[in-house]
C-alpha cells in the first residue's frame, strides 16, 4: 500500500534532512581528524574518551530541551540546573556527621539518595519554570533567564561559593563517580562508559515517548499551533508543565554525569553557557525554535557535532575567542536554515 503523495513527500524530505546532518557530522569529524593526526591527536583513544564525557552531558540535557523546543518553549536555565544538581549530589555525599563513615557504611544507598536529591531539586526547578510560564502566562525566555540566575545563585549558596569535596578516598570508588569510566561499564563492550549507555537508553525511550504516547502527540500539537490545540481539546496547561518538568529531570541527570566527569567534585561555577550548547544541539538536529518540529535522534547528531567542534577547536589550538566565534556562527547558520525552511513551508 503506497503512501499518499503529501506524506510520501514529507517522508522523503525528512530522510534527506537526516542524511544531510549525517554528512555534516562526518565532514566535521574528518576535518579535525585529518588536521590533527597522531597518537595524541583528535582521533586518539584518550581524546575520544574525553569527547564521550562531554557528549554524555550535552546529549542528556538536550533530550529534555528537545521536548521544550518542540512545544514552542525555551529553557535557558539548563546550564545552571546542571550545576545545581552537581552541587546537590556533592552536598548529600558530604553530609555525614562523621566524615566518610556516612558513605563508607552505605556505598550504594547514599549515592542513590544523592541522585534522588539532585533529580528532585532539578525537577522542582523545571516545575517552577512550567508554573510561571503557564499560570502567569510569562514569556519562557524571560522566565528561564530569571530562574537561570536563581539556580546559579542557589548552587553558590549551598556550596558557600566554594567547591565541595566529598571524602575523596571513598567517593572516588563509588559507582556514581565511575559513570564515565569505560572499565566500569556493565556491558561487554568496554569502550563506552555506563553514562553513555544511559544516554542511549534515555534517547530511545524519549523517541518512543514522543512518537507513541498521547502526551508526546500533545507536545507536537502545542508547538505547531497552540490555539488550534486548545480547540482540539489538548490540555495545553498540563502539556507545557510536563515538558518543563521533563527538561528539569534530564538537566538533573546531566548534572549527575557532570559530577562523575569531575571525579566526584561539586563546582558551583561549572556548566556556564551549557544551555547555549544544548539549544544549539537541538536546533542543529532539526528542531524548530518556532515549535512543532524536532526529533531526539537529530538532537543526538547535533550534540555530536557541537562536541566535536568544541573539542576539535581545542586540539587545533584555536584561541578561546575563535572557538566562540565558530560556535556562534554555527548557531546562527542553523537558525537561519530553520527560518528558510519555515518560510518555504508557509
Amino acid at each position: 500500500m503506497s503512501l499518499p503523495p503529501e506524506r510520501a513527500s514529507r517522508k522523503s524530505t525528512q530522510l534527506l534532512n537526516f542524511a544531510a546532518r549525517l554528512v555534516a557530522l562526518l565532514c566535521v569529524y574528518l576535518f579535525f581528524a585529518v588536521l590533527t593526526p597522531g597518537n595524541k591527536g583528535f582521533t586518539s583513544d584518550a581524546n575520544t574518551q574525553l569527547m564521550l564525557q562531554d557528549i554524555a552531558v550535552v546529549a542528556m540535557c538536550a533530550i529534555g530541551m528537545t521536548m521544550v523546543i518542540i512545544a514552542g518553549g525555551i529553557d535557558l536555565s539548563a546550564g545552571s540546573t546542571i550545576a545545581l544538581a552537581m552541587i546537590t549530589t556533592a552536598w548529600v555525599l558530604n553530609l555525614g556527621p562523621k566524615g566518610d563513615e556516612w558513605v563508607r557504611n552505605s556505598p550504594v544507598l547514599i549515592p542513590l539518595v544523592a541522585v534522588a536529591a539532585a533529580v528532585g531539586v532539578s525537577c522542582l526547578l523545571g516545575l517552577l519554570n512550567g508554573l510561571l510560564v503557564t499560570s502567569l502566562r510569562m514569556v519562557p525566555f524571560i522566565v528561564t533567564l530569571g530562574t537561570m540566575q536563581m539556580a546559579r545563585g542557589l548552587a553558590k549558596l549551598v556550596a558557600n561559593e566554594q567547591n565541595i569535596y566529598p571524602p575523596s578516598d571513598v567517593v572516588g570508588e563509588l559507582w556514581i563517580a565511575r559513570l564515565l569510566d569505560p572499565a566500569r561499564t556493565v556491558f561487554t563492550f568496554p569502550f563506552l562508559p555506563t553514562a553513555v549507555w544511559l544516554v542511549i537508553l534515555c534517547a530511545i525511550s524519549a523517541t518512543l515517548f514522543l512518537r507513541y504516547t498521547r502526551l508526546g502527540r500533545h507536545i507536537f500539537a502545542v508547538g505547531s499551533n497552540e490555539k488550534t490545540a486548545i480547540l482540539c481539546g489538548v490540555p495545553v496547561f498540563r502539556t507545557k508543565l510536563a515538558v518543563y518538568l521533563i527538561s528539569g529531570l534530564f538537566s538533573g541527570l546531566a548534572g549527575i554525569i557532570f559530577f562523575a566527569r569531575l571525579g566526584g567534585i561539586g563546582q558551583p561555577t561549572e556548566a556556564i553557557g551549557y544551555e547555549l550548547f544544548v539549544i544549539a544541539a537541538v536546533v542543529i538536529g532539526g528542531a524548530s525554535l518556532l515549535g512543532g518540529r524536532g526529533t531526539v535522534l537529530g538532537t543526538m547528531i547535533g550534540a555530536l557535532i557541537i562536541t566535536i567542534l568544541r573539542n576539535g577547536g581545542v586540539k587545533m589550538g584555536w584561541p578561546q575567542y575563535t572557538q566562540e566565534i565558530v560556535m556562534g556562527a554555527v548557531i546562527v547558520i542553523a537558525v537561519a536554515i530553520d527560518n528558510l525552511r519555515h518560510r518555504r513551508r508557509t
